[in-house]
Formats: C-alpha cells, structure tokens, sequence
C-alpha cells in the first residue's frame, strides 16, 4: 500500500445504466424519452450566440428558475436547479442530512441513495416494501434523520398517493422529507407532492428533465420546497461550485418548459405505449406491478430474469437486470416508441412459443 492510500476516502459507486453504442440496437435499459426534446429547444441551438459561451453563465440559473416558478405557480425563492436530480439530490443530503440519526429510505429503490449516504457518512436504515413492493408509512415513524423515497418508485414505477405521502409527513415534521419524482409525469392520475408544500415547510420535492422532457443529455433537474429549505440548498451549492448549470442547459432548459403543448403530448404518447404493452406483456404471463412511470418492472414465472436479460441482449434489445434480493428475477423495461416495443415482444413471443 502506499502510504497515502489510506487517506483515500472509500465508497462503493452508483453503477450507471449501460449506454450502448452503434446502430440496429433497441435500447430499453435507462428510462430516456424515446422522442426528440420540444422544438424550441432545437431553435436555442441554432440561434444561440455562441460568443456568449467565454463568460460564466449566471450562476442564480435566472431564466430557468423563472420559467419553472411560473410553469408551476411557485416563487422564484422556491426553485433550486442543479445538473440533473442526481446533482440536486445530492446537495439535498449534504444540506439536510446533518445528524447522527439515521436517514430512511426504501430497500428496494433509487440505488444512489447509499451511495451519497456513504460519501457524505450519513448514517441510513433502510425500510422494506410489503410484498406488492408498496411504502409502509407507519415504517417511517418514529426518530430518524430525515426521509428520502421515489414516487413513482424507481426500479418498481409504483406510485403512491398523496394520502401516503402526507401520512409520512405528518409523522415527521421535525426533518426534510424529500419526494423524488423522477417519473411523476407519467403517473396517470397521480398528483405531485407539490400540492403538499403550502402546508408542509419540511417537504422538498425533486423533479428533472431527463425523462418527460427528453433532455437527459443536458442534465437539468430541479428542487422547490419553502424558501428556507431553497435557501439552504444555494448557501450549499454556493460553498461547492456555483456556476453549476452551463448557458445551453439554462437556454434551452427554459424554452422546453415554455411549450405545454408538446410536453403533454410526448407523455400521453408513452403512457398509451405502457398500456398497450403492460397488456401484451400479461398476455404472455409476465407479472408485474401496475406501471405509473415510462418503464415497467416485470418478471416471468417461467424464465430467469437473468436468461431474458442475457438472450435479449445477444439480439441488441438492452433492458436493466438487477442481481438483488427480492429483485433478481426482475427485467426493467424502458417505454419505447410503439416500433421499439414491437420488436421487443416480437422477441419475447418467439423465445417462449
């Protein structure tokens, strides 16, 4: 060992989706919109003053905050913007999650979540789904260092209501509870947290663009809660680096929240594709919980999660396979295009005639 090596600080890493590269392939494996981003997002790129780009960008984020405060009838005092929800989670635990007690979480979940509990030595304790992968609320009761859960939950895509929601609110009053809703868009009739924060100063509710909006490569995600939950996240950001969001991402972020018209009509689009498949998929006996995001987390009484990852794969159909308890006989399924989706049932329907 060398002898600055054990001053090195150790940690088990997130393991990103794989992004495979080259043609023919059906990629299914990371939850990306599989439709191009708002127009007007292609209008920035091409009108934009590049000369702009040798000065700093404003490190307030202005033109997003502004759009997302409006988009979502909030004050500019309760918009947080980082580089992708990772970016802003993570400022999230670091500001929040501040005391010996000990964080919770779910054990089947957004699998980020240890790993900044362990970089940033928080301590946590995980709380196990019932046995239709749902939140026990009363799981969340009692002394704890804060609350951090998906909904709709990631990998499972079950959302929970916002009676559910509120109940773990309730009960913890005295910490940050924070709502991750990466896939809320899709979540049918479901209804964000956000309905929640006039009545609830301690709740910061964490969205992105990387999965409604089809900007993943530009990582743009966002948080809003009560001012002083803000506040406390840019004295933070400030304290780290605060030039966080490039000009493109801030241009561009803001003129795909501006056209309603498109949002609304890429997400109605994926959530038609999800049931059509959820029903093909049933037809062929996979199970699976009732999807409210653009994935569905299904397995097969009769193969091996594994065999299908492996045989889909050798055919360039890449979708996400979890070697975890409780999960590993599990496929997460990305909502493609209705031609994507063809080919994957095509697949599946060949393989068990």
């Amino acid at each position: 060992m060398k002898l600055w090596e054990d001053k090195v600080r150790r940690t088990v890493p997130y393991t990103p989706g794989e992004q495979p590269q080259g043609t023919n392939l059906i990629k299914l494996n990371t939850n990306e919109n599989p439709y191009p981003p708002a127009p007007g997002v292609e209008a920035v790129k091409n009108t934009m003053d590049t000369g702009r780009l040798r000065l700093y960008p404003d490190p307030s984020a202005g033109v997003l905050v502004d759009a997302l405060a409006e988009y979502y009838h909030v004050g500019k005092d309760q918009v947080f913007v980082g580089v992708g929800s990772d970016d802003v989670l993570s400022v999230a635990f670091l500001t929040f999650f501040n005391s010996q007690k000990p964080v919770l979480f779910p054990d089947i979940t957004y699998s980020f979540y240890p790993v900044w509990a362990d970089i940033y030595r928080i301590p946590y304790e995980t709380r196990p789904l019932d046995e239709d992968f749902r939140i026990r609320p009363q799981d969340y009761y009692g002394d704890n260092g804060g609350i951090v859960f998906p909904n709709p939950n990631a990998p499972t895509a079950c959302y929970e209501s916002l009676e559910t929601v509120e109940e773990i609110l309730k009960h913890n009053r005295d910490v940050v509870v924070i709502v991750d809703e990466a896939y809320i868009d899709f979540a049918g009739d479901g209804k964000s947290a956000l309905k929640l924060l006039d009545k609830y100063d301690n709740l910061l509710v964490v969205q992105t663009f990387s999965k409604s909006r089809s900007m993943a490569g530009l990582r743009i995600g966002y948080a809003m809660g009560c001012p002083e939950l803000i506040r406390a996240m840019n004295d933070v950001k400030y304290s780290i680096n605060s030039y966080t969001m490039n000009l493109p991402s801030l241009l561009m972020g803001a003129e795909a929240v501006k056209d309603k018209a498109y949002f609304e009509t890429c997400v109605a689009k994926i959530k038609a594709t999800r049931e059509k498949t959820k029903e093909r998929l049933a037809a062929l006996g996979f199970e699976f919980p009732d999807s409210q995001a653009n994935f569905i987390f299904a397995k097969h009484p009769d193969y091996e999660g594994k065999e299908l990852f492996e045989a889909l794969r050798r055919q360039s159909i890449f979708v996400r396979y979890f070697d975890k308890p409780r999960i590993d006989q599990y496929l997460r399924i990305t909502v493609g295009t209705d031609e994507q989706m063809d080919v994957l049932m095509k697949f599946f329907e060949e393989y068990m005639a």
